[in-house]
């Protein structure tokens, strides 16, 4: 069972290559139906693995038996396995939408998207800061190409912002590993942690030059104000099961900075003294940004891509606090918020698909042919994105306001998270009544979901109510997922 670890890697990273070789490559049926087949497979290993890591300690996994810190780590907790699940939940609904006419564009569709799975899947497991590094590589690569699959000058333009502003990240990575190195003489998650507290006042600084440079890649993958401009074009401007997808990039940023310095560099005295409040108030910084581009969007892609902000700005500032309380929080409301803008995404290509001209900009546009199924939709997301009851947006909120401690502290976060609930119950409402209400026309030409589309939808929708459902269950889990976390920071890779 210990060799599971390494399958959500190997597992996309062969489905990706079967679809480029005979018979898959000639034959759209049958690509569609491995890719397809490969992601639910996908969800039952990820599955197999949250089981795994409940019933046991973490797992410290080394390729080539080369043992730790000179060979290549990974590392299963609750937090990688559920990382992995939520990435495949993801990976199945986008393939599942994409095969119903989205993958036509190009023959390389599929065997891209699980690419990128496979470079999202080994950043969640890796225990290496420079594998960090080249599984954000692969999993970049494959994004440039899926962002302009299609064609089109909006996603050209919106890919050119893209893949410069992350070569330029890349490049900063790399000095920081560079820096790391020469001041602790290893790249090991796990043997850096150990190191820290052994370190000289000239090593410390070399250390914290490092840090400074991770907080502007980790930032940027996260989508931080102020480096959080590239991310509304290019989501908007991506196909709807491509941006589906990419709901989980930005979580690979935040996922990025729990590991380092919630659990690496925990005890480094500097990550309280500055790390931290930087985070803090950028994080609400980015809330800030990300309502006012919710409230200035003209079109519903866009806004759900600003909602994507706005869900980051709340999970930095809380995950500044540092707290194994705070970290609960974080892990049950990032996996709802992913869920959430995910289907938003999509449910905005099935809107702009029956409402001719229109498409899916906040105008006056023809009837909907499917309002019932699409407006039920509609509601259940938005009731969630926006945190109220009985959705798990409610629970998620609840958990982030009760996870910040009283004082000033308590009076910025509830004000920040508070007040963007309320914006953005004003602004998907207007979306919502100018979408459903304001309508003219016939629905003759509008393109039905068909079943593929529909279940794709139906998949993210539905995670809602049974987020909330099983809500005791799963901060539960979240809570020994977030002391296991803190209790793995003060092993060395020897105590595995």
């Amino acid at each position: 069972m210990n060799h599971l670890i390494i399958l959500p890697i190997l597992w996309p990273l062969l489905v990706a290559l079967l679809t480029m070789l005979p018979p898959f490559d000639q034959n759209l049926l049958l690509r569609r139906c491995l890719s397809v087949g490969g992601s639910a497979v996908l969800v039952l290993l990820s599955v197999l693995l949250v089981l795994q890591s409940s019933d046991t300690p973490a797992q410290l996994y080394q390729l080539g038996n080369w043992p730790a810190p000179f060979g290549i780590s990974l590392l299963l907790d609750q937090v990688s396995s559920l990382m992995l699940c939520l990435t495949s939940v993801l990976a199945l609904a986008a393939s599942l939408y994409a095969s119903s006419g989205e993958d036509e564009n190009g023959p390389f569709f599929h065997a891209l998207l699980h690419f990128q799975v496979m470079g999202i899947n080994g950043a969640f497991l890796t225990a290496d800061l420079f594998n960090l590094f080249v599984f954000f590589e692969v999993l970049l690569i494959a994004s440039y190409s899926l962002l302009i699959h299609g064609g089109g000058k909006a996603k050209t333009k919106a890919a050119v912002h893209y893949v410069i502003l992350n070569l330029v990240g890349s490049a900063m990575f790399l000095f920081a590993l560079a820096l790391i190195y020469g001041a602790s003489g290893t790249l090991n998650m796990l043997d850096l942690g150990t190191k820290v507290a052994t370190l000289s006042d000239t090593q410390l600084q070399l250390l914290q030059a490092a840090v400074a440079l991770l907080l502007v890649v980790f930032g940027l993958k996260a989508a931080v104000m102020p480096l959080h401009f590239w991310l509304g074009n290019a989501y908007s401007s991506a196909s709807p099961a491509v941006a589906a997808l990419f709901a989980i990039m930005t979580k690979v940023g935040i996922y990025s900075l729990l590991r380092v310095f919630a659990m690496v560099l925990q005890d480094a005295g500097f990550v309280a003294d500055w790390v931290f409040p930087v985070l803090w108030w950028t994080g609400l910084l980015t809330i800030v940004m990300g309502v006012l581009g919710v409230l200035a969007s003209e079109d519903l892609r866009k806004m759900a891509s600003y909602l994507v902000i706005v869900s980051v700005g709340s999970l930095v500032a809380i995950l500044s606090l540092g707290t194994a309380e705070a970290i609960q929080a974080l892990l049950y409301y990032l996996v709802h918020s992913t869920l959430a803008t995910a289907a938003l995404f999509l449910l905005a290509d099935l809107i702009a698909n029956q409402r001719g001209k229109a498409g899916d900009r906040l105008v006056n546009g023809r009837k909907m042919a499917q309002p019932v199924l699409l407006g039920t939709a509609f509601i259940v997301v938005a009731l969630s994105v926006v945190g109220m009851p009985p959705f798990s947006g409610f629970i998620g909120k609840l958990l982030l306001l009760q996870a910040v401690p009283q004082g000033s502290t308590m009076l910025w976060y509830w004000s920040f998270l508070l007040g963007s609930s309320l914006m953005l119950l004003i602004a998907l409402s207007r979306a919502g009544s100018i979408l459903f209400w304001q309508v003219s026309g016939s629905d003759v030409e509008a393109r039905l979901a068909g079943r593929r589309r529909a279940s794709a939808l139906l998949l993210l929708v539905i995670a809602s109510p049974l987020l909330s459902l099983f809500a005791g269950p799963l901060t539960a889990w979240c809570q020994a997922a977030a002391a296991q976390l803190q209790q793995i920071a003060t092993l060395s890779p020897g105590a595995f």
